[in-house]
């Protein structure tokens, strides 16, 4: 592999961010974002450089080859920032690859031997710093549906960025996505939707590591550019969602499944895409 290249657009994906005020940060982290704001951030409008750094023979970690990035929100004339933290994303998927086998020749991709160095290195990587944390959840094809519990469909926004493309987002604020959950586990959990409510509870989870004030966004990104502008106009899948768990608290079972089944054919037909590519 080359040592140095423009990895082309990753597949299409929606992106589950937490924003932390930057004068959260520890002081030597929040004097680099400061200096990365100053200098601009990143263009927007060129692909990311990333480098292969090998750890084996087979197996490289990809990481960002001018420094660290990231993504910043100005609200209300504060700044908050969400760390790529590319490396620590890309080795904590390369363990879960590992552990969940999912193919029969998952090794041939991630080798034992290859996934057991990555394991201690990110081990390594906790211990000293402790407090790094991926501010990311990324989701290939779809956004899964227990994202949209987080959200209000007064929370929803379909705008175009910079470049004129339609993007649709949700934004709330941790401490009241974390709430919704609280409120939703009991409802789904009555309804032995005990799968589903064990990943609502390691969001909630993930969520309560934030400092106080910090925000929380669901990112339709370059999914947005999978659907028509009438799709992504249709789309309320957070009110949606919200109505069906509303509908299974009141004993309504038949209208809850009938509104979840409504929202889980919108993504499945989405989705559907990836069977193309």
């Amino acid at each position: 592999m080359a040592p140095l290249a423009r990895l082309p657009e990753m597949v299409p994906s929606a992106f589950l961010r937490v924003f932390q005020p930057i004068e959260a940060f520890d002081r030597a982290e929040q004097a680099h974002w400061e200096r990365y704001l100053v200098a601009g951030s990143r263009s927007l409008a060129a692909r990311p450089k990333y480098i292969d750094r090998p750890h084996s023979r087979n197996l490289g970690v990809i990481s960002p080859a001018d420094g660290e990035h990231a993504e910043i929100r100005i609200v209300e004339g504060h700044t908050f920032v969400s760390p790529w933290r590319m490396r620590l994303r890309v080795m904590t998927a390369l363990v879960a690859f590992a552990e969940d086998e999912p193919l029969e020749l998952s090794e041939s991709y991630v080798p034992k031997r290859d996934a057991a160095r990555v394991r201690r290195r990110l081990a390594r990587l906790r211990r000293q710093e402790p407090s790094v944390v991926s501010f990311v959840h990324q989701s290939a094809w779809h956004v899964p549906i227990r994202w949209f519990v987080f959200f209000s469909g007064a929370e929803r926004r379909l705008t175009e960025d910079e470049h004129g493309r339609l993007r649709l987002r949700y934004t709330t604020t941790v401490r009241r996505a974390m709430r919704r959950a609280e409120d939703a586990i009991p409802i789904l959990r009555k309804a032995e939707l005990g799968p589903i409510t064990d990943l609502i509870l390691d969001l909630h989870q993930w969520m309560a590591g934030f400092p106080k004030g910090s925000i929380l966004e669901l990112d339709y990104a370059s999914l947005s550019e999978l659907m028509s502008w009438d799709e992504l106009d249709d789309d309320h899948s957070a009110r949606d969602i919200n109505e069906a768990i509303e509908a299974l608290s009141g004993g309504e079972f038949i209208r809850s499944a009938d509104i979840y089944q409504g929202v889980l054919g919108r993504w499945a037909e989405v989705r559907s895409r990836e069977i193309l590519n």
